[in-house]
Order: structure tokens, then sequence, then C-alpha cells
């Protein structure tokens, strides 16, 4: 056994041959390791003692810089111990974390799931789940019905309090997802939870991570949990999955099917909530294997089937799901864009939080930045590198096929700030915080993903993009975004110009309206087989599609 010493407070043994992210965990330390432990993402990148680096073993990896591997720096994931070590950790960004909680919404019609009758004879409350009696109550404690509305996303968690006997909106909080911490997007998390005691793994920090939102949410508003009678899940098909305890395995698999399609309650105790004895929780019907509950909960804020004309719907993230309605005909699909949005697989990529930069723009021969926080620059998050991307198109320091141009075709201004990282071509955004090569690339192709999931749709309707009459920007990353940048990236179409709006976080405004209204239920569980979901990878000219798709579009806007 060897010690491994992260700080005063978390000091462990572990095996010989133990890696150090695997140290990490055992110290109850975070330590992000989006790809999985693939040695890719470059994110779990810690420093040894430079006396300790001896007692260490890790390959040479490409995901660091050289200059990085000289002062000690290793990914944790592939470093593995054969002595007593002392590792110093990254500076956390969790602080101040930008999470949209509030999304589009409509004039909910109430008629929750959850009724409570008091009986005086009996001096007793009943609690029925639609006709099914769950539990009764000593004395009259028909005042008081809560529900929780919860937003389940890849990267982060928005849950809601809501009376259900007002229908009002008690309150709201949001987290990061814990599961992130173990895998990024949805293939990986998919990997992870095919592991020996993955799965249990992920379920378990989501489960506690649910449970202590929702007690820190109903202490400050005054609210037992134990008054808490439904939970209404709102997530990704993988998500659903990883939330119900059930393997996702088959998700990562040809034909790619389901175990849990949602449409369904399940017991809030097996789910290991900690809510109200009888508690359910309804997951909201999904679409296909890729499209899952959150479309729904979009489609119902949205009220696609109900909208005349042509109408597209985005949900950008690291699975980017699109849907368009013709005349209330819908159809769906997905592509897998890839962490590169969260800031994830950027070299100086982050989440939203402070510390980040998440405006840049370019503006009478100057350059202006926002950063979260009003920190010192620390790094790029999603909305800050489409900005910049779009922007440097916009400039020409970036041309069409994403290579950055030579510094004496550029302006002073511009031209001073190419270098280079890693031995290749980079811009300094603000500080130190670089744009490489490498991070273009990765925009191209986590942007041709989405671009060429919305060509296809069109064509699935047999209409242009100048038909369409509304665009829908949906989700928490989404609602951050600039229309423009998204079209000079080529993420959106030219012809999108005045007519993309930003729906917000739809996956929790639509859940709140599953919690609230049963009507909404029954229409979804009833309508979403009617929606045609083209699945891209099954298309013959998929590829060249793609690839047509990765240029960038720098017509001025």
């Amino acid at each position: 056994m060897h010690t491994i010493h992260f700080d005063d407070k978390h000091i462990v043994e572990v095996p010989e041959g133990s890696t150090v992210l695997e140290a990490a965990r055992d110290a109850g330390l975070v330590l992000e390791s989006p790809c999985n432990g693939a040695g890719v993402c470059g994110k779990c990148k810690v420093r040894i003692e430079a006396n300790d680096l001896r007692n260490v073993r890790f390959p040479e990896n490409a995901s660091l810089p050289r200059t990085d591997r000289a002062q000690g720096f290793v990914l944790s994931c592939e470093t593995r111990v054969f002595g007593n070590v002392k590792v110093f950790m990254p500076r956390q960004e969790g602080g101040g974390l930008k999470i949209l909680e509030e999304g589009l919404v409509f004039e909910i019609a109430r008629n929750p799931n959850i009724r409570k009758l008091y009986n005086a004879e009996k001096n007793a409350t009943q609690v029925f789940g639609g006709e099914t009696l769950l539990c009764e109550e000593a004395g009259d404690t028909s005042a008081e019905a809560y529900g929780l509305s919860m937003d389940i996303g890849t990267t982060t968690l928005v849950l809601a309090l809501v009376d259900l006997n007002t229908g009002r909106q008690l309150g709201v909080i949001s987290a990061m997802n814990p599961q992130a911490v173990y895998a990024q997007d949805v293939v990986s998390r998919i990997q992870f939870a095919s592991e020996p005691d993955g799965l249990q793994t992920l379920h378990r920090a989501l489960a506690e991570e649910i449970n202590r939102m929702a007690s820190a949410l109903a202490e400050r508003h005054a609210v037992s949990t134990s008054r808490v009678y439904e939970a209404v899940y709102s997530g990704n098909t993988c998500m659903l999955h990883l939330a119900a305890g059930i393997s996702p395995e088959p998700l990562g698999k040809y034909p790619y099917t389901p175990v849990l399609d949602g449409a369904r309650s399940l017991k809030a105790a097996d789910l290991g909530l900690r809510l109200a004895e009888a508690a359910r929780v309804y997951l909201p019907p999904c679409i296909s294997a890729y499209v899952g509950a959150d479309i729904s909960s979009g489609i119902l804020a949205a009220s696609l089937f109900d909208r005349k004309g042509i109408t597209l719907f985005v949900d950008i993230g690291t699975n980017g799901e699109m849907v368009i309605a013709s005349d209330g005909c819908l159809h769906a699909s997905s592509a897998a864009a890839g962490p590169a949005f969260e800031g994830m697989n950027i070299a100086m990529g982050m989440r939203a939080g402070a510390g980040a930069v998440e405006r840049f723009a370019i503006e009478d021969g100057a350059i202006a930045v926002k950063v979260i926080g009003d920190a010192e620059p620390a790094g790029l998050c999603g909305s800050g590198l489409i900005d910049a991307v779009g922007e440097l198109v916009a400039a020409g320091v970036i041309d069409p096929t994403g290579r950055f141009a030579a510094p004496d075709e550029l302006p002073p201004f511009l031209a001073e700030r190419l270098t280079e990282y890693n031995g290749k071509p980079a811009f300094r955004i603000a500080g130190d915080v670089l744009l490489s090569q490498k991070d273009v690339r990765q925009v191209q192709l986590a942007k041709g993903a989405v671009r060429t999931g919305i060509e296809y749709l069109l064509r699935a309707v047999g209409t242009a993009a100048e038909d369409v009459e509304k665009v829908w920007i949906a989700g928490s990353f989404g609602y951050h975004l600039r229309a423009k940048n998204l079209i000079r990236i080529g993420l959106l179409p030219q012809a999108f110009r005045g007519k993309t709006e930003f729906a917000g976080n739809t996956s929790a405004s639509g859940g709140r309206a599953f919690l609230l209204g049963m009507q909404y239920r029954e229409e979804m569980e009833r309508r979403a087989g009617e929606v045609e979901v083209l699945e891209l990878s099954g298309m013959d000219d998929f590829e060249q599609s793609f690839i047509q798709s990765l240029n960038f579009e720098p017509a001025e806007i």
C-alpha cells in the first residue's frame, strides 16, 4: 500500500498500481474525467511533487502540452502510483456555475395527478394518485401537497418545488450533475454504466444529489419533504435509465432499443429518493433512444403539435436534438455533438463558472471579453467558445475551412494575438486563455453534427431553410448563445437570420406542466408515437452531408 497526500484533510492509502484518479475518488475529491479515463480530454490534470515523480508511471500523452509535462503535470487517469506521492489538485471551477432554471412557458390548466381528501369523521386525509389511494395520513393535511419538477441534464440539474394545490412554483435550485465527474457525454456515460459497479455509482450519485437539493429547497420554503408526493423526471433517455437504476447499455448498441421508454410512474423510494413514503416519480414518454423525455417536455412547452406553418426546435448540448413541426406534423432527430459545447475537449475549456470567458466580440478595431464573476480569465466556457470562433470567422482570422490566417493577412491588433499552442497555431483570447487549432476542429465537428441533422429534417418535410418561419433554440447552454455566431459558424443556415429566438430550459418548464396537468401526460403519451424519427447514422449519404456541414459560413451579419 502507498500513501497519496492531496492535502492535510485528504490522505489515502491505495494498492500499488492504482491510478491517481482512483485515489482522488477514494478520498472523496471531485476530479473530473469527462472521457471516462480514455486519456484524451486532459481535464483530470494534476501536478505531482517533483521529488515524487520517480514514484509514478505514466505514458507520454499528447493531450498535455510539453510545457505542462515539464512542470510535473500528469493525467490522473493514466498515472499509476508505485510509492508515496504528494498531489496538487487544480483550482475547482464549481463556484458561481451559471445554470438556466427557466424556459418557455404557457398557461397551464391545472389538473394534478396528486389529490388529497380530508375525511372529518375519521379525522384522516387520503392521498390519491389519479384514482389510486396511495396512503392515509392522520389529521387534516389537505393544505400540504407538493411536487418536484426535475430537469436531469447530462451536465446540470434543475429542481423546482411546486404547490400542487395552487400550481405556484415556490422555488428552484440547480447544481451540476455529479455523474459528469465520471463521464461527460451520453456515450461515455453509457460505457461507464456498463462497467462493473458503474451503474450503481452513477445512480447513487444522482439520487443523493437530488435528495440534497430537495431537502435544501424544502427547508428554504418551510416545507417537509414528507409532504412531497410526486416528482417528474425530465431528461434524455440515457438519463432516465440512470435515474431509475436501469442499465442504458442497449442504447450504445444497434438497434439502440431502450429498456425504459418513459410514460410510466415508479415508486420514489425504489429510486432512492427520500420523500413522502408513498411518493411516485413520473417519467414522461421518450420518443426514441436519443430523443428523450426532455424533448417531449420541449415539444409541450413550445406547443409544437398546435403550431401552423414550419417551426424548428433545436436543443443544443452534448447531444443535439432537433424537431421540425410542419402544421403539427413532427419529425425528430438527434446528433452526437460531443462535449465541446460544454467546454470539454477544449484545451482551455471549462464550465460556465467564475473565470470563464462567456462573451467575446471584435468591435471597432478592438477585442471585448466578458468573464463570469469579473474574475481573471481562466478558460473558455461553451458560449465564449462559440462567440470566439464566430467572431474570428467573421474577421477572417479563421478561414471557411477552419485554418488560422497568416499574421500578414490581418490587422495588427489581431495579428499580434496569433501564437502557438503545442506547436500548432492558436489565438490569444484573453490573458493566458488561448483558442487552439484543435479547438476549432472540435467546434467544426460539433456544429457539423447538429447542422447535418437540421438539413435532414428540412429534407424530410420537403422544405427549404428559407421557408422556416420560427427557430427555437432550447436548453440551458443554448440560451447563452448569440444567433449571429451560430450562423457564422454554420450551425444554423444563413436563412435563419431574424427568425431565431431562445426558448430557455424547456425541459424544466415542460416538466412542470407534466407535474400539474394530467391531460398533458395523456396527450404526449398518445402523440409521442406520431413523431417520425430520423436515424442519421442510417442515411446513405450521411458521411457526405456531414463533411459538407463542417465548413464555416463567414458572410457578414
